[in-house]
């Protein structure tokens, strides 16, 4: 299969890339710098020059694939109208790749997140979140889902809130990064909220396993731990970094703090079942002894 990707020269993407390559796809991927193209081009991928709100290129490369994977992201998370632009920019794309692929029949698989629901784990026949500060997100994932009514096998690969490789990604690496400029390892509240992780290269083959198999309209959970305590996630980076492990303001985390302090464990046993995907590497706190001082 000739897939368009998205992201592909990320910490996900570039997972999902060799994952398709080495399973017999091709792989033409968004490259909005010169720095991307030349790494898209020497993991095996042809570069297409552009980014997210380049929607001309993102049409054209659409309709010259057989499938569509979508993960990138401006992660700008430095102020709420920092936040909402990157989820605008991601909106219109999404919306633009969509229609491109109306009426052909051909796979389309973005990302979303694992939902919160309060009280219990969640599970993929909860509904995507529309609200929060990155509820347009989940708005957009829905307008994907909805193409399933006009011709395109969309799904919805949600990820949980730690990607990791080699102990980094994620809302874990977030934690890390403030660590290492705070000097303290710090967690939200009383850090007994869970949050749910999966290793990069066990969420890359769930996206190419979405991509062949999964019916249009579809949402799948790419998690491999249920639920890490965020307090326990600080321990090993307080550990790794060599700081002090304590309670710090939801402030702290700015935007994503409301997030950061919310219980959300999820469960992928549905996916499992159905798609055959089964995790193979470490869990969050083993993969984050990577981490170096």
């Amino acid at each position: 299969m000739r897939v368009f990707i998205t992201g592909g020269t990320g910490l996900i993407g570039s997972a999902v890339v060799a994952e398709l390559l080495g399973n017999g796809h091709t792989v033409l991927a968004l490259a909005r710098s010169e720095a991307s193209a030349q790494a898209a081009s020497a993991a095996g991928a042809e570069p297409i020059r552009g980014g997210l709100a380049d929607l001309d290129v993102l049409r054209t490369a659409a309709a010259q694939a057989d499938g569509v994977i979508h993960l990138a992201f401006a992660n700008d998370f430095s102020s709420p109208e920092a936040l909402a632009n990157a989820v605008a920019e991601e909106s219109t794309a999404l919306a633009a790749l969509g229609e491109a692929l109306v009426g052909t029949g051909r796979p389309f698989v973005t990302c979303s997140g694992t939902p919160a629901t309060p009280g219990r784990v969640s599970t993929e026949s909860d509904p995507t979140p529309t609200d929060g500060p990155v509820g347009g997100r989940g708005r957009a994932v829905t307008g994907v889902l909805d193409l399933a009514s006009r011709g395109v096998r969309s799904s919805a690969v949600r990820l949980p809130r730690t990607v990791h490789n080699e102990g980094t990604g994620g809302f874990a690496g977030v934690l890390t990064g403030i660590a290492r400029q705070s000097g303290v390892s710090g967690y939200p509240g009383d850090g007994t909220q869970r949050w749910p992780a999966v290793h990069a290269l066990d969420a890359a083959v769930l996206f190419r396993l979405a991509l062949e198999n999964a019916e249009a309209g579809t949402a799948w959970h790419a998690v491999a731990d249920e639920g890490d305590p965020v307090r326990d996630i600080a321990a090993v980076i307080g550990g790794r970094l060599g700081l002090p492990v304590e309670s710090v303001p939801v402030e702290t985390y700015g935007p994503l703090g409301v997030i950061f302090a919310a219980d959300q464990p999820s469960s992928s046993a549905h996916t499992r079942q159905v798609l055959g995907w089964t995790p193979q590497h470490p869990g969050l706190p083993k993969d984050l002894e990577n981490l170096q001082p």
